[in-house]
This record gives structure tokens, C-alpha cells and sequence, in this order.
């Protein structure tokens, strides 16, 4: 590493994958054991919290002391790459530690991950999790009990089906070889994806229409095979919300409205289902109101994930459910390669009165659809959401647009993620639309990209 490495490094301040302390201290152990865990880094010994070199007196036998006492309180043991580094006068120690393949790593029994510029320590379930990942394996993965002859023939029926349909994969005639292919049959037992499939298991979707948070109208709890539970829980959500008609075309054809998108919401109880975390007892909630619908399931996203990402096409897809995923796949159910999010986007699309979000609820994930602030026909919310903006806004712009005016109204310094996500649309968009109407003069930017806040032109009075 050179004297201009170092000032890049120092230039760019603590991040996910580098971190300044004065001393070495046992700050320091967690710190390597969360790069170890994540994406690896680089620890500079010698510079302060706020970048600025300070320094540090050490000798090779200091060195070694630190590498000594960082091997025996590690497990397994790390010994990071050390350089000595004289900058401006100054000495300055950089640890470099590579990612760890075989994971977790522990201080003293404590894991730690790194997250933005801090170390986080692991639950017990996220432990466990990060083993699972860094071996390929998953919790779907392993053996159960559960004998061929318990399983659900309809459930394999409907599989054999939809996967010969899709032809995503070629059918042998032998649903045992098959299931061995799929790694649904290990060592000639069933895996627990199989049983969750096609089994009788003691995970639950609940379902519940509400007239208000405590008054339930409707209710229904879902044990079926998995492979059954999707269309069951569909059925359900249709009794359940507004079905209307439009007309037009020729003849003037009558073709279904319903109150929701019927695919986008398919897509969201695939997604409760193949990523919900089944080694917890929780069920998977989904609560219907008057205006809106709430899908609840079990587990955080997978490692590497944020909710932000979600609203952008430039994300890798991981999978907490290996397998479960796999058998969705080859019944065209679903696809794998991080798509499902850029599919719900247009199909919202032709809802323009609808917000869909995604929230981190610790330990669950929750899909929501509303009514747009906007759009709802009862009581407001708030005045000022409901109230035109200025002349301008009668101008060509659109409901999304309008959306993000009103937005503005309400938080002043919202950030373009929050309104991708409030808007159901990628960064890029907002973005264009942020430029439009400030062409059109109806937002301006005061202050900064950072610190400034958005403000709504008034129209100029008449003299």
C-alpha cells in the first residue's frame, strides 16, 4: 500500500469496509471479526474518529503482540495482513482482512457483521443463518421425518403438472427420481421442502378481513401443502375486496377491475412464502381492510440486502429457501433473478391510486398496498394533502407526479429512496420527475443535495 492508497482510503472516511482507530484495543478484534464475517476491510491503526492521522508509537514486538492476542481471541483463529505506513510524519498500522469463507467468526464467543460504518452483533437465528449461507446450504435443505406416503398426492399432482407446463423441467415418469434431482429426496429422505410442499407441516398463512384494527369480519387459517396454499390464500383475498367492471371496445366488452392488481398480489404471498424464515413458529399474516391489504411474513432479507435496494433493478436475488425457490420456479410461478420487484412496479402501474411499500419490521417483512393520500375519498388525513398545490399543478403532470408534490408537502427533506418507495418506482424515475417539475416551477431545491429540503413555488400574485 502506498503513501496515495492510504489518502484515498483516509479521503473517503469509515465505510462498510474500512475503520480508523487511535490504538489498538479490543474495538479493534470485533471490527476484524465483522469485516471477516461481511466483505472484509481495512482497520487504520493511528487515525482518529473524525480521519485525521494522529499517529501511533509501536515496535515489531507491539506487532506481534496485537497479532498474537487478535489469533487467540478468534475463532477461527485470523491473522489479518499488517503494513507499517509512515505518513506525513506519522505512523500509521493498516490491517487488511479478508472476507472469512467458512462463516460465522466469533470474538470471545461474540459475531459481529459490518454494517454501513459499525459492527453489529449476531442473534442466535442470524448465527445460524450466516452458517447456513456460507456452506450453500438452507434451512429447506435438511432432513425430515416424514415418509413418501404422507405426502399430498393432489400437491404432487398440481406440481408434475405445472412444471411439465412450464417446461422448466423434464419430467422422468418417477416423481422419487424427480424429487432426488430437485434435492426434495437426500440420502432417500425427504428433505423439509418437501414436506412443506407437499406435507402436512405446522406453518400457517392467516388470513383475516378487518372492518377496523380490532373488529375481524372474515378469517381463515391455511395449513395446505404449500403448493395448494398460494391459490387458497388468493381465493380468499378476491372474497375479500372490490371486484368492479370497465367497459370498452368494441361492443363495448365488460373486463374485471379488481381493487387490487391480482398478479402483483400473487406475487406477494410467493414471495411471504418462499422467503419467510421457517425455522421460526410465526405465520404468515395477511390482514385486509377497507383500503388497504398487509402481507407479514417471518425473517429479515438475506445478508447483503436493504429495503432501498428493493426499488432499484441493481440487486442481486438471494435466497433464504433454496429449494422452495427452485420448485416455485420450475412451476412458473415465479422467476429468480431479482425480477419480481421491477414486475410489481408495472402492474402498479395501472393503479395509479395505489402506494405499494416494503418495510423492515424487526424480523419481519411486511408488503403494504394503500390508497394514495391523495385519491382516498373519505376524510383527509391531513389538509394540506388533498388541497391543489398551486395553478402549476394543473399543468401536464402525472398522478405519480402529483404524488410527489403532495409528498413534499408533508416532509420537505424527503430523500428521492423515500419517495421511490412512497411512488412504487426506481430512482431514476423520480429523479426525471423531480427535474420536470422544477422546470415547470412548481418544487425548487433550497440549500444543498445533502442538507437542503424541497420547497413548492407559490404562483406569483396578480398585480
Amino acid at each position: 500500500m502506498t503513501n496515495d492508497d492510504l489518502k484515498n482510503i483516509i479521503f473517503q472516511g469509515e465505510s462498510n469496509t474500512v475503520e480508523y482507530k487511535q490504538s489498538f484495543n479490543k474495538a479493534v478484534i470485533e471490527t476484524i471479526v465483522a469485516f471477516s464475517n461481511t466483505d472484509g476491510g481495512k482497520i487504520l491503526i493511528g487515525v482518529n474518529n473524525k480521519g485525521i492521522p494522529t499517529g501511533i508509537s509501536i515496535t515489531e514486538e507491539t506487532i506481534q503482540k496485537w497479532l498474537n492476542e487478535i489469533k487467540q481471541t478468534t475463532e477461527p483463529a485470523i491473522i489479518p495482513d499488517t503494513k507499517i505506513i509512515k505518513y506525513n510524519n506519522k505512523t500509521i498500522v493498516v490491517f487488511s482482512v479478508n472476507e472469512f469463507p467458512i462463516k460465522p467468526v466469533s470474538c470471545k464467543g461474540r459475531h459481529y457483521i459490518r454494517k454501513m460504518n459499525s459492527n453489529h452483533i449476531l442473534s442466535a437465528d442470524e448465527i445460524t443463518e450466516l452458517r447456513l449461507t456460507s456452506l450453500n446450504y438452507s434451512f429447506d435443505s435438511f432432513e425430515v421425518d416424514t415418509d413418501f406416503e404422507e405426502l399430498d398426492k393432489d400437491a404432487i399432482e398440481v406440481f408434475r403438472n405445472k412444471s411439465g407446463n412450464s417446461g422448466r423441467f423434464q419430467l422422468s415418469g418417477n416423481i422419487k427420481h424427480d424429487f432426488a434431482r430437485l434435492g426434495l429426496i437426500k440420502n432417500n429422505r425427504l428433505t423439509r421442502a418437501s414436506e412443506l410442499l407437499f406435507g402436512n407441516h405446522l406453518t400457517n398463512i392467516h388470513l383475516g378481513r378487518f372492518k377496523s384494527e380490532t373488529t375481524i369480519i372474515d378469517d381463515l387459517m391455511i395449513r395446505s401443502p404449500l403448493v395448494l396454499a398460494v391459490e387458497e390464500a388468493l381465493t380468499f383475498i378476491k372474497k375479500n375486496i372490490r371486484l368492479g367492471f370497465k367497459f370498452g371496445g368494441t361492443g363495448l366488452q365488460r373486463t374485471e377491475h379488481w381493487q387490487y392488481p391480482i398478479p402483483a398480489i400473487r406475487e406477494l404471498l410467493l414471495n411471504a412464502i418462499v422467503h419467510r424464515d421457517y425455522s421460526t413458529p410465526t405465520d404468515v399474516i395477511v390482514k385486509i381492510f377497507d383500503e388497504s391489504i398487509e402481507i407479514t411474513n417471518p425473517g429479515k432479507l438475506m445478508e447483503g440486502l436493504k429495503i432501498e435496494d428493493l426499488y432499484t433493478d441493481n440487486y442481486i436475488s438471494r435466497h433464504r429457501n433454496k429449494l422452495l425457490t427452485e420448485a416455485f420456479y420450475l412451476t412458473g410461478d415465479i422467476e429468480k433473478y431479482g425480477t419480481g420487484y421491477k414486475r410489481l412496479r408495472e402492474w402498479f402501474s395501472d393503479y395509479p391510486d395505489l402506494q405499494f411499500s416494503v418495510s423492515d419490521l424487526s424480523g419481519y417483512i411486511q408488503a403494504k398496498i394503500t390508497l394514495s393520500l391523495a385519491n382516498k375519498k373519505n376524510e383527509p388525513a391531513n389538509e394540506p394533502v388533498n388541497e391543489p398545490v398551486n395553478e402549476p399543478v394543473n399543468e401536464p403532470v402525472n398522478e405519480r407526479q402529483k404524488q410527489i408534490i403532495n409528498r413534499i408537502k408533508i416532509d420537505p427533506s424527503i430523500t428521492i429512496a423515500k419517495l421511490a418507495i412512497a411512488c412504487s418506482a426506481g430512482r431514476e424515475t423520480i429523479k426525471r420527475d423531480l427535474k420536470l417539475l422544477r422546470e415547470l416551477n412548481i418544487i425548487q431545491r433550497v440549500g444543498s443535495a445533502k442538507t437542503g429540503y424541497w420547497e413548492i413555488v407559490k404562483p406569483k400574485q396578480n398585480d
